[in-house]
C-alpha cells in the first residue's frame, strides 16, 4: 500500500512540476473533487450512501492490487473480481437504486409537478384544499388515524390496485367516512388528485431508513417510502395515538403541523402558491 501511495503522489509531483501540464492538473483535481462530493451529497441525499461506501472501499482495493506489478494475476483477479461485487451491491441494495435511478429519471418530472392541469378550475382546487384542511384538522381532534396521499401526477396502477377505485368529487366528510374505524379501508392510504378522490384503502411500500424515530408508527413510515420512491407526492398523516399532524415529502417528514401550514404546504403541491384570489382581501 505504501508504494501504491508513493506511485501516486510521485505522480501527482511530476505533473505539478511540468509548466505546461500544472493547469491541466488544477483542473483535473478540481473536477474530481466536485465529482466525488457531488455524488457523495446526492446519494446521502437519497438515503444510499452506504451504496457509495461499499463502491469506494472495492475502488481503493482493485486500485491498490492493480497497480502491484509483482502480483499480475492478483491484480488481473481483482479488477474482475471488483467489477463482480458493484454489480452485486446494486443487486443487494435493489431499493437504493432504484430510488437513485428514480431519482435521475425524475428530476424533471419533479420540476414539472407544479405545472400539471387539473381537470377543474382553480376554484374547484382551493374548495378541495379547504376540504382537506378541514377533514385533517377534524380528524386530528378525534385522532382518527389517516393517511392521504396529494398525487399531482399519475398514480402508480400497483398501488391503486392494492386498494379501492373510489374517483368521487372530494369533501371533508367523504374523507372522514373512508378514515372512520368502522370503515373498511381505514386502515389503508386515501389518494387524491386534484379534486377527486382516486383510491382508498391503498397499500404503499414502507421506508428502510433504520434512523427514524421509534415512535414512528406503520402510517408515518408508509407515507415516508411512499415519498422516497415518488417525488412529486405529498403525504399528510393523523396520528391516531396523538392526533398530531405530519407532513412527508421526498421522503423527510415534518411533524406538529396546524391549518395554516397545511393549506399553504396544498397550496404549494397544486401549483396555487403565489396566486391570489379575487376576492380575498
Amino acid at each position: 500500500m505504501g508504494e501504491f501511495f508513493q506511485n501516486f503522489f510521485s505522480k501527482i509531483g511530476y505533473a505539478f512540476s511540468q509548466p505546461h501540464l500544472i493547469i491541466f492538473s488544477i483542473l483535473d483535481l478540481i473536477v474530481t473533487f466536485f465529482i466525488v462530493y457531488g455524488l457523495m451529497m446526492f446519494l446521502k441525499r437519497n438515503n444510499a450512501i452506504r451504496l457509495f461506501k461499499y463502491i469506494a472501499i472495492s475502488s481503493v482495493i482493485a486500485i491498490i492490487l492493480t497497480n502491484r506489478p509483482e502480483m499480475p494475476i492478483l491484480g488481473k483477479l481483482a479488477t474482475y473480481f471488483f467489477l463482480v461485487l458493484l454489480l452485486g451491491i446494486f443487486v443487494l441494495y435493489t431499493d437504493d437504486t432504484k430510488r437513485v435511478l428514480r431519482r435521475l429519471y425524475s428530476g424533471k418530472e419533479y420540476q414539472r409537478a407544479y405545472n400539471i392541469q387539473y381537470n377543474c378550475s382553480e376554484e374547484d382546487l382551493r374548495t378541495a384544499i379547504a376540504d382537506i384542511v378541514k377533514a385533517v384538522q377534524s380528524m386530528s381532534k378525534k385522532n382518527t388515524g389517516a393517511l392521504i396521499i396529494i398525487a399531482p401526477d399519475n398514480i402508480p396502477e400497483a398501488i391503486i390496485e392494492s386498494g379501492t377505485t373510489i374517483d368521487a368529487n372530494l369533501s371533508a366528510s367523504l374523507i372522514e367516512c373512508l378514515f372512520s374505524t368502522k370503515a373498511p379501508l381505514h386502515d389503508g392510504a386515501v389518494f387524491i388528485r386534484g379534486n377527486k378522490i382516486m383510491a382508498a384503502g391503498c397499500f404503499l411500500p414502507l421506508t428502510q431508513n433504520t434512523t427514524l424515530d421509534k415512535e414512528l408508527g406503520t402510517r408515518h413510515r408508509a407515507a415516508i417510502g411512499e415519498t422516497e420512491q415518488y417525488d412529486s407526492h405529498l403525504a399528510i398523516i393523523v396520528s391516531e395515538e396523538t392526533g398530531v399532524i405530519s407532513v412527508a415529502r421526498r421522503g423527510e417528514i415534518v411533524r406538529y403541523y396546524d391549518s395554516v401550514m397545511l393549506n399553504e404546504v396544498l397550496e404549494q403541491i397544486y401549483g396555487l402558491k403565489g396566486t391570489v384570489k379575487s376576492d380575498r382581501k
